[in-house]
């Protein structure tokens, strides 16, 4: 057994923040998405699957949140086989969780918003599925920004030495 020092506690901190906000936002990106989904549906049978895949955009928040848990639990020895972190590492892991959990959530639900008027738009106009599917991918920059600042302060932290 592993025993845990403040730093490792914090990278817990840092792990929890990472998948829970993350997750919050695409799990509320999602409702939004389905939401829209459902009215499409209700409208046109034939929108189900279209559908389906304006509301899986909004995943990818949660995935980025859950890689970056998972790391921090690794490399921190929360998982077994480290000898845990210093403080100051663990600081940087609540840095690393807080950068990819915020930014997801942020992303998350706008990329919810746009891809809920968007599955309504393809109802009324069918060619508008693609650019639909590009106005709801915009918002991923930013979940994309938080996770590979989430990689560098773990990287140049010492977390992934």
């Amino acid at each position: 057994m592993v025993e845990i020092v403040l730093g490792t506690a914090l990278a817990a901190v840092g792990a929890g923040v990472a998948v829970g906000f993350a997750g919050l936002g695409s799990g509320l990106g999602q409702g939004f998405a389905a939401s829209g989904a459902v009215g499409a549906v209700a409208e046109d049978n034939s929108m189900f699957a279209r559908g389906i895949i304006f509301s899986a955009l909004c995943e990818t928040q949660a995935i980025y949140g859950f890689l970056i848990a998972i790391l921090l639990m690794v490399f921190s020895g929360l998982l077994g086989g480290g000898a845990g972190l210093s403080t100051a590492a663990g600081i940087v892991a609540i840095g690393s969780g807080a950068a990819i959990g915020f930014a997801g959530l942020g992303s998350g639900m706008g990329q919810g918003l746009a891809a809920g008027s968007s599955v309504g738009a393809v109802v009324e106009d069918n060619s508008m599925f693609a650019r639909g599917i590009i106005f709801s991918a915009l918002e991923e920059t930013q979940a994309i920004y938080g996770f590979l600042i989430a990689i560098l302060l773990m990287v140049f932290g010492g977390i992934l030495a």
